[in-house]
């Protein structure tokens, strides 16, 4: 690692160019056939039929995003809302990366880095989420050796904002006043 004054500045330098071109080579834009192949199928598969919760389980979520992103019909339910509000990203967002999480395959993996970097975190990118200029540099980072931590900070600033933001205001709407009734 390049820390210290004793670290030779050449050593820093080939380190750097290294990271620079296997970002490179992450980042860039399919141009063969082979780079379509994408690990996900074309349509999303159906979830499993959830369950409608009791009233008492819903009431339960309005102090706890995490328990409701947990239960298939919760999140079902907010994305539902979120769509209404066109700020569905976030939640798809969380639920690619906690796919990416489970993740085994080093292969799978960085083709699914990929498809979460070009669809949510590039500037511009199609369902670009909302991260700071730091954040976005650390996941960056990070996607140069992807692993299953690779997305945990931009993921928990997503949920932070979603904390913050959308579960208030999914609990004020109907779709979350048809649950607890």
């Amino acid at each position: 690692m390049c820390k210290g004054l004793a670290a030779l500045p050449h050593t820093c330098l080939e380190r750097a160019k290294e990271i620079k071109t296997k970002l490179g080579t992450l980042l860039q834009k399919p141009d063969s056939t082979i780079d379509f192949i994408i690990p996900y199928p074309e349509k999303p598969e159906k979830p499993p039929k959830a369950q409608k919760p009791s009233p008492e389980e819903a009431l339960q979520w309005r102090d706890s995003l995490e328990k409701l992103l947990q239960n298939p019909y919760g999140l079902a339910s907010f994305r539902s809302f979120l769509r209404s509000e066109f700020s569905e990203e976030n939640a798809e967002f969380w639920v690619a990366c906690e796919d990416y999480k489970k993740t085994k395959s080093p292969v799978k993996m960085a083709e699914k880095a990929k498809k979460i970097y070009e669809e949510f975190i590039q500037t511009e990118a199609p369902k670009e989420v909302n991260i700071d200029h730091f954040t976005k540099a650390v996941t960056m980072k990070n996607l140069v050796e992807p692993s299953p931590t690779s997305f945990d900070m931009a993921q928990k600033r997503i949920f932070a904002l979603m904390e913050k933001d959308s579960l208030p205001r999914f609990v004020r709407s109907e779709f979350y006043h048809e649950l607890i009734k």
